[in-house]
């Protein structure tokens, strides 16, 4: 299991983690072409941080303003971006009030089934382009527990297990109730539910080993 996290640290530049978030961002830098200079990103569930997989340059060449949006108050001190508290599943925003958004590894944090609706109805409305990716469910390595096949067990399997020890990125549970709210905290989508939630989008699967890792939805 040593092995796996160390694939997935996020701290590590050359993690195979971070590796395939820069392959992904390419992507994204397209995306920010099509909507020309100037454009308004909405990043639902954002962070500072991720950005720094884009040169920087370019960012600032492109004159974009990327909005982070995050259930929690927080602030950011660096012009290219604006700190915004909210739900991501229900924005006060027009349509189309952005040029771009943005979701990476969100959708399958905001809860039970009619949430992630209402998220990707967001998405969808808010901006003529988006990108959004998220794990797939049938790859055998969960990467929020990192561990094999931690995900396919029941939700009380899970609990008890966190119960015992800790699994990648979480901490060992001190009660019942810790270890069921850190297992609901994830809830991984498979390709037909994706699909449903995003019809029109272009579906890329992100492979690793010859299989899907990651599903990835892009309009624009």
């Amino acid at each position: 299991m040593k092995l796996i996290y160390s694939l997935q640290d996020p701290d590590n530049p050359n993690s195979l983690a971070q590796q395939m978030r820069r392959a992904r961002a390419k992507r994204v830098v397209e995306l920010i072409v099509a909507a020309g200079p100037g454009a308004r990103i909405l990043d639902l569930g954002g962070e500072p941080d991720y950005w720094r997989l884009f040169d920087r340059k370019f960012l600032e060449d492109a004159m974009v303003k990327i909005t982070l949006v995050n259930p929690q108050a927080f602030t950011v001190d660096d012009p290219l971006f604006e700190a915004l508290q909210g739900d991501a599943c229900a924005m006060d925003y027009p349509d189309n009030a952005f040029d771009l958004v943005h979701s990476n590894s969100v959708i399958e944090h905001v809860g039970d089934w009619p949430r992630m609706e209402a998220f990707a109805r967001e998405a969808r409305r808010l901006a003529p382009r988006y990108y959004v990716q998220t794990p797939y469910f049938w790859f055998p390595v969960e990467p929020h527990f990192s561990s094999l096949c931690f995900h396919w067990r029941s939700e009380q399997g899970r609990a008890r297990s966190l119960l015992r020890r800790r699994h990648g990125f979480a901490e060992r549970s001190p009660d019942m109730g810790q270890a069921m709210r850190d297992v609901q905290h994830a809830r991984l989508l498979d390709k037909t539910q994706f699909r449903f939630l995003f019809p029109d989008a272009r579906h890329v699967d992100e492979r690793f080993a010859g299989l899907t890792k990651s599903l990835i939805a892009i309009r624009g």
